[in-house]
């Protein structure tokens, strides 16, 4: 969808950045900015040559834009889309997908939360952190209320895109660097944190195979039928539910995704989006800056759409002396541009960097 002009929004071909790429980053929006506050951020971002914003909208909780279904915390993405425009700005709304810590959900619909191979539900007993509360893919209601909140989020007026995040399962395996951080060693995987094992999920699986993946397996995580049967479950919910509903609207529609896709049942490469943005944040995997190039170069090939890969960058571990230079290998690995994480980690000297 790239090259058209969505209504009320600004022609997309004025739009393409230094070195005939496309930059992005990540942001996540105060109600309390006021609107001078907000043509100033939007300014600076411009003038640093970046292109889009992804503007967190939804966390997961309440909306920060009209909703049909959610109590809207505030009408900040109608607020800031025409500023952002007007300096020539594409704005996409950012939105949690499979997380829901929503209060008023979490009460009345519990039976709609993954479960891990413990039997423990993501509502009571969330892996890792307390806002990890992640939905059952398969789950009918869970489908419908996703595919609503993108519908509307796709109807705010003059938004460019709908970007997708935590559109996956758990962490099984946590990357190398972060696993200290919660004094656990994963060599394997193991139940607490291998999902999802919920009743629908059970019961689909065994119609179609005739197998109970928790009763009737001696190692669920060595199944692959099992193993594929999930990562189809999120790859149905974005395919078939989430992408039509986006293109109803023609919004473009893009995801954050992991290198590591099996350790959280993302196929993502199977989906027919617009984009893709990698979160290459090599830190997290004890890796050098020469990993995020090698990794642009496979996930580009990798994919079945051929569509654009956008090298997601964690700032706070990029030195902003080196933060040009590492956009520019992501463009030589066959890169269309970088996505920037996030807005509030970029200092000054970071800013006048790319800029350079």
């Amino acid at each position: 969808m790239l090259g058209l002009s969505v209504a009320g929004s600004i022609p997309l071909p004025l739009l393409g950045g230094h070195d005939k790429s496309k930059d992005w980053i990540w942001l996540r929006p105060q109600p309390e900015t006021t609107t001078d506050e907000w043509h100033g951020i939007f300014s600076t971002i411009k003038s640093a040559g970046i292109d889009a914003v992804f503007a967190q909208v939804y966390d997961g909780a309440n909306p920060l834009f009209e909703h049909d279904a959610l109590e809207s915390k505030a009408l900040l993405l109608e607020k800031i889309i025409p500023i952002a425009h007007e300096h020539q700005l594409e704005l996409h709304g950012w939105m949690w997908t499979m997380i829901c810590n929503n209060k008023t959900i979490l009460k009345e619909h519990k039976d709609w939360y993954a479960v891990n191979r413990k039997g423990q539900s993501a509502v009571k007993k969330p892996a890792y952190v307390d806002y990890y509360k992640f939905l059952c893919p398969r789950h009918p209601e869970v489908k419908r209320f996703v595919q609503n909140n993108v519908k509307n989020l796709a109807n705010v007026k003059g938004l460019d895109g709908v970007h997708l995040d935590y559109v996956r399962q758990p962490d099984v395996i946590l990357a190398e660097a972060l696993q200290p951080k919660y004094n656990i060693v994963q060599d394997k995987e193991y139940p607490e944190y291998d999902y999802c094992y919920s009743d629908i999920c059970r019961e689909e699986f065994k119609a179609k195979s005739g197998i109970d993946p928790l009763k009737d397996l001696e190692d669920p995580a060595a199944h692959q039928e099992w193993r594929q049967f999930r990562y189809d479950g999120v790859s149905e919910l974005v395919n078939g539910w989430l992408v039509p509903e986006a293109r109803k609207q023609k919004k473009f529609i893009s995801a954050a995704v992991f290198p590591n896709w099996e350790s959280v049942r993302q196929e993502w490469f199977n989906w027919n989006l617009d984009a893709f943005f990698p979160m290459l944040y090599h830190n997290f995997y004890n890796k050098s800056y020469d990993w995020i190039f090698e990794q642009t170069k496979h996930m580009k090939n990798q994919q079945k759409y051929g569509r654009k890969i956008y090298s997601g960058l964690f700032v706070p571990k990029i030195p902003a002396e080196d933060l040009n230079m590492v956009r520019k290998s992501c463009l030589k690995s066959e890169a269309s541009g970088v996505s920037y994480f996030d807005f509030q980690s970029f200092s000054e000297a970071h800013f006048k960097n790319i800029k350079k």
